[in-house]
């Protein structure tokens, strides 16, 4: 599942994190941990890598990574407000520069009114910046779905690494 292209794109998320000195997690639920396994496939990623939270079910969100229970209860797992609350807490849990959330419905099963199959919100937080949400829905069987979701996040946390030098004081 995790092929060339995906090491590729791992490789330029941390070369990018080390470049601006960030620490980054990640909070995964459809993927299951899917994006920490890419990051962790390459040889000396742990001076990148601070951890990678798995929280597959409801209770998981809210005890490891602090996501309000009655959010999760009013807006569903699968929501943007629980993404961002996801990529929030584990930028606060992991006292790291950088967070990706991905939660989503990967099937067969599970699609309800409004949130079908292939269904995934993303989260993209950073201390002291506004936290970046995504939603796609993606085609394809269950591993097509988590595939391509575990390669957004990987996106995403290059372009937070790449904003993260934008906005720092520093940036040429």
């Amino acid at each position: 599942m995790i092929g060339d292209t995906d090491l590729a794109l791992a490789t330029q998320v941390l070369e990018a994190c080390r470049a601006q000195g960030l620490m980054l997690a990640t909070a995964e639920s459809c993927t299951g941990g899917l994006v920490a396994a890419a990051l962790t496939a390459i040889a000396g990623s742990s001076d990148v890598v601070e951890r990678g939270f798995v929280t597959y079910s409801n209770a998981a969100k809210a005890e490891l990574l602090g996501v309000p229970a009655p959010l999760i209860a009013d807006k569903g797992a699968v929501s943007v407000e629980v993404a961002a609350a996801m990529a929030e807490g584990a930028v606060a849990r992991a006292r790291v520069g950088l967070a990706v959330s991905v939660t989503g419905i990967a099937g067969p099963g599970g699609a309800t009114p409004g949130k079908p199959v292939g269904l995934v919100h993303f989260g993209l937080a950073r201390p002291g910046a506004a936290t970046r949400t995504e939603q796609r829905v993606f085609a394809g069987d269950r591993a097509a779905v988590r595939a391509q979701a575990m390669r957004l996040a990987l996106e995403l946390l290059l372009a937070g690494a790449q904003a993260a030098k934008t906005a720092s004081p520093n940036a040429g």
